[in-house]
C-alpha cells in the first residue's frame, strides 16, 4: 500500500516571528575563514571556579530532582538578600521566580500581562526579543525612538505622548543593549511616576547592571515603582554563565502568582543543581571578586576600542557608560545602509559587527560592536576595519 505524503500545517503565529539578524550574520561568518566576530554579546570569560564547584557538589549531594515551580526557597531568599544589600530594596522571596535566563522572564511577562487589544511601548533601538515576544502575545507594538542627543535615554515627554487607552506595558533595558547607554536617576524617577499615573506595567530588563564605567550608577526600576515593575535579570552576563540558563523575575504578588502558573507549564522548574550554584554566586565573595575583575577588563577593552574608533574614518562612536557594546554611527556620505555596511565589513575586513536595524528602524545608520572578546582580537579587528575604511 502506498501512502500519500502528509501535508504539515504550522500555527500562523510562527510566521509572525522573525529570525534574529544577529544569529544570521554570525552563522554566515562561521562559514568564512579568518573572521573576527564582534557580534554576539557573550562574555568570553569562563564561569568562576567557585560557582562550577558548587554545581558539582550539588549533583553529588542529590540535587537532581524537581524543585518548587518558583525555585528553591533558599535561592529566592538569596536573591532578595542581594537586592537588600546592593540597593536597599525590600523584596519578598515569594515575589520571585527563578527562570531559564532573562529570556524566559521576559516571555512570561508578555504572555501574562498582554492580550490582543493591549499595546506595549518598546524603545527603538532595542534588544531583539521584545518585539518578537509582543507578536507572540498578539499585542500592538508602539516604538519610541532613543535619540543620540538625549544619550539614548527614554524621553519622558515622548513616552507620555505615545501612551493610549490601550497601552498596558513599557519595556526598558538599562544599561542598554545595543547602545551602552545608562539611565540617569531623574529619568528613572520620571518613568516611574508616569507608570504610576497611567497605570502601566514596566518590564525592566537589567542583565548588565554591574557593567558600568566612568562613575555611572544603576538605579533598579523596582526601587522607584515597586507596584508597577516586573524586573527581569540574569546570571548570564554578571557571572559569565550564559550556557547555564539561569535568571529570575521579580513582580508584584498577584502578577508573580500568574507568572508562576505559566512558568509551571513552560519548563516546570529550572535545573536544581544550577539553582544551588546560583546561591553560591550570590553569597560567595569569590564570585564577586571575579565579577569585578571582568568589569575592569571590559573597561580596558572599552577604552581600547573607543581609542581606535575615534581615529577611524567614516565611523563615529557613541561613548557608552554601561554594558559591553559600542554603538557607532556610519558616515551617511558612504551611502550604505547599516546592513550593507555590516556585509561590506565582513567581506572586506573579515570583521563581524551587527547592523543597527537588527534592533529597530531607528538603528538605521548605526552598527553595534561587542567588546566581549580578547584584547588581541579587538586590536586586530580595529586595525582591519581602519585599513578597509581608509580605502573608501
Amino acid at each position: 500500500m502506498r501512502y500519500k505524503k502528509r501535508k504539515y500545517f504550522l500555527a500562523g503565529r510562527i510566521n509572525l516571528i522573525q529570525r534574529s539578524k544577529i544569529r544570521e550574520l554570525f552563522e554566515k561568518a562561521k562559514k568564512m575563514d579568518d573572521v573576527i566576530s564582534l557580534g554576539i554579546g557573550e562574555p568570553d570569560f569562563d564561569t568562576p571556579q567557585v560557582i562550577k564547584e558548587a554545581a558539582k557538589r550539588a549533583i553529588d549531594e542529590g540535587y537532581t530532582h524537581y524543585t518548587p515551580n518558583a525555585g528553591i526557597p533558599e535561592f529566592r531568599e538569596a536573591i532578595a538578600e542581594y537586592y537588600k544589600t546592593h540597593y536597599k530594596v525590600d523584596i519578598s522571596p515569594d515575589d520571585i521566580i527563578v527562570t531559564a535566563g532573562a529570556y524566559e522572564a521576559t516571555y512570561l511577562a508578555f504572555q501574562t500581562l498582554l492580550e490582543q487589544d493591549d499595546d506595549v511601548i518598546i524603545p527603538d533601538p532595542a534588544f531583539v526579543c521584545y518585539v518578537e515576544d509582543a507578536k507572540i502575545a498578539e499585542a500592538g507594538i508602539l516604538r519610541i525612538p532613543l535619540r543620540e542627543e538625549n544619550e539614548f535615554q527614554i524621553d519622558p515627554d515622548e513616552l507620555v505622548e505615545a501612551i493610549t487607552k490601550r497601552t498596558r506595558m513599557l519595556v526598558i533595558n538599562y544599561p542598554n543593549n545595543p547602545t551602552g547607554a545608562v539611565l540617569k536617576k531623574r529619568t528613572v524617577k520620571a518613568i516611574a511616576d508616569i507608570a504610576e499615573d497611567y497605570n502601566l506595567y514596566i518590564l525592566s530588563d537589567e542583565p548588565y547592571e554591574h557593567f558600568l564605567y566612568e562613575g555611572a550608577k544603576h538605579y533598579p526600576m523596582i526601587k522607584y515603582a515597586p507596584d508597577n515593575t516586573i524586573l527581569a535579570n540574569s546570571f548570564s552576563k554578571t557571572f559569565a554563565m550564559t550556557g547555564w540558563r539561569l535568571g529570575f523575575t521579580i513582580a508584584p504578588t498577584q502578577v508573580i502568582r500568574d507568572m508562576i502558573k505559566l512558568h509551571a507549564y513552560v519548563i516546570g522548574n529550572v535545573t536544581s543543581f544550577i539553582q544551588i550554584a546560583g546561591i553560591t554566586a550570590l553569597r560567595d565573595k569569590r564570585s564577586w571578586e571575579a565579577l569585578e575583575a571582568m568589569r575592569q577588563t571590559y573597561a580596558e577593552r572599552r577604552k581600547l576600542v573607543l581609542h581606535h574608533l575615534n581615529k577611524m574614518p567614516h565611523i563615529t562612536p557613541f561613548r557608552p557608560k554601561g554594558a559591553f557594546y559600542l554603538w557607532a554611527k556610519i558616515d551617511p556620505e558612504l551611502g550604505m545602509s547599516s546592513e550593507d555596511f555590516a556585509d561590506w565589513l565582513l567581506e572586506n575586513a573579515g570583521v563581524v559587527v551587527i547592523p543597527g536595524t537588527a534592533f529597530g528602524k531607528a538603528g538605521e545608520g548605526w552598527i553595534r560592536i561587542s567588546y566581549a572578546t580578547k584584547k588581541s582580537q579587538l586590536t586586530e579587528a580595529m586595525q582591519r576595519m581602519n585599513e578597509a575604511l581608509s580605502k573608501l
